[in-house]
């Protein structure tokens, strides 16, 4: 008699858990809890109450006794120059026929100096300082949300939740996605809180320290679009550390390949070949953030048999268009590479 077995019954592959919001939910809980995170976001407030202190130093309020003292150092400036100019004048050696303004100098007059320079500190400028302040802000915001985009998909690769999850949702391509979006709201909302926290660090330092003079024409467009700029960076820069993370599924692997970029090799680029500074990410970032473009020399050295007095280094303009989509294409090559190697690698 034969026995026949009983046939095994068919597994599905699992299906997913919910739908793409739940997916996101979970991922938002999954990044604000992670302590590292955490960390840095107190380390980034610690060191911006060090900076305001600090700012709080070096500068000090315009006072009408210490306005008359500014006042006076620029008119003994302008007596001390008048003597050096008349002894050049009076100089009997002086040649003949020789434009006195072009061989001693033009008179120079208290108005040609600024009183605000001869103030010791100097009082806060929003309209000199504010725009500066917005890329300093920006960078160090970039530098910020790079470590917490690597931080994050690392932590996910170091504990193995990377693996657990797939079980979750199986798609990965919609766990990927999820993770990415997470990041970018992340950087999007530390961008907008720390360039908020500069337009109320700039306005407090203005009315407590600041001269009172009327900002200057065009200042606010300005400064906004600096700081919409910053916001665009933030994002690109939590993606890249995100996206290169992914790859190398280790934060520290991926902090290193930055480190050596960004130490050994652009330093070796701007020293060995300048013409390629262009194409360097900092310059890039800077190029992006700046009013107006990033302003770079190309070449130091003038070719044989220039004239040294008319030859002038060649240059390029590195224009915020330019600049953003060049970062634009670098982030997607290098989240599209993690998210297309994550996809088809076996996972253990």
């Amino acid at each position: 008699m034969t026995t026949v077995a009983p046939a095994r019954p068919t597994v599905a592959d699992p299906a997913p858990a919910g739908g793409f919001g739940g997916l996101l939910r979970a991922e938002a809980h999954r990044f604000v809890s992670r302590r590292f995170i955490r960390v840095l976001l107190l380390l980034a407030v610690l060191g911006w109450i060090g900076a305001v202190l600090l700012a709080l130093t070096q500068f000090g309020s315009v006072t009408p006794e210490r306005l008359a003292e500014a006042r006076a150092s620029v008119q003994d400036v302008v007596d001390e120059q008048e003597q050096f100019r008349q002894q050049c004048l009076d100089d009997p050696t002086r040649p003949a026929g020789v434009d006195a303004d072009l061989q001693c100098g033009p008179p120079l007059q208290a108005s040609d100096l600024r009183v605000e320079d001869f103030l010791n500190p100097r009082p806060f400028s929003l309209g000199e300082f504010g725009t500066g302040g917005a890329v300093a802000v920006s960078a160090a915001t970039a530098v910020l949300t790079f470590l917490i985009g690597a931080t994050f998909v690392g932590a996910e690769w170091s504990t193995r939740s990377m693996v657990a999850m797939l079980f979750w949702e199986p798609r990965r391509g919609r766990v990927m996605l999820a993770k990415a979006a997470v990041v970018a709201v992340a950087c999007v909302v530390l961008g907008v809180v720390a360039h908020v926290a500069w337009l109320a660090t700039a306005g407090g330092l203005q009315s407590a320290v600041g001269d009172g003079a009327a900002l200057p024409d065009g200042f606010w467009p300005e400064l906004l679009g600096t700081q919409g700029r910053g916001l665009l960076l933030a994002v690109l820069a939590g993606l890249l550390g995100f996206g290169l993370t992914n790859l190398t599924r280790n934060t520290g692997a991926a902090l290193g390949i930055g480190f050596v970029y960004f130490a050994v090799l652009e330093t070796a680029v701007r020293a060995l070949s300048p013409i390629w500074q262009p194409w360097l990410l900092t310059n890039d970032a800077a190029g992006l953030l700046v009013p107006g473009g990033l302003r770079l020399v190309l070449d130091w050295n003038p070719p044989d048999g220039a004239d040294y007095n008319s030859w002038s280094p060649p240059e390029y303009v590195l224009a915020n268009l330019q600049s953003g989509i060049f970062l634009c294409v670098v982030t997607a090559v290098v989240v599209a590479a993690g998210v297309g190697v994550f996809a088809r690698r076996d996972l253990h």
